[in-house]
């Protein structure tokens, strides 16, 4: 299981660099989610999610056995607020072509 999250980690990191590194606004905005998502999963996997064990803390159910709810809870907020700039950040998109007439990063245009 650790194997297939590390990769998967590796492959969206990946992804996500190389589409933060082309000319397009789109692009870029694609590739920072998918970094987001990467890092994510990493909160998510570090955490140490355990299976087969009861959620609830009961008397016969030891401490050390249960999963830390910390690292699930900043991955929820963190979704929730990668939502809310992502959605901020295709209204600036949005916004810039509509000024521009372009969605390069830099500006540039190469039909000219």
């Amino acid at each position: 299981m650790e194997i297939i999250l590390s990769i998967a980690i590796g492959v969206m990191t990946a992804c996500g660099v190389w589409l933060i590194l082309r000319p397009r606004t789109y692009q870029v905005i694609i590739g920072l989610s998918l970094l987001s998502y990467a890092v994510n999963l990493f909160i998510f996997g570090v955490g140490g999610v355990k299976t087969n064990v009861p959620p609830i803390l009961s008397d016969d159910v030891a401490i050390s056995t249960l999963t830390d709810p910390v690292p699930q809870a900043l991955v929820l907020t963190a979704i929730v607020i990668g939502f809310a700039t992502t959605a901020l950040f295709l209204v600036v998109l949005l916004a810039s072509r509509g000024l521009t007439g372009t969605d390069h990063v830099d500006g540039r245009d190469e039909r000219k």
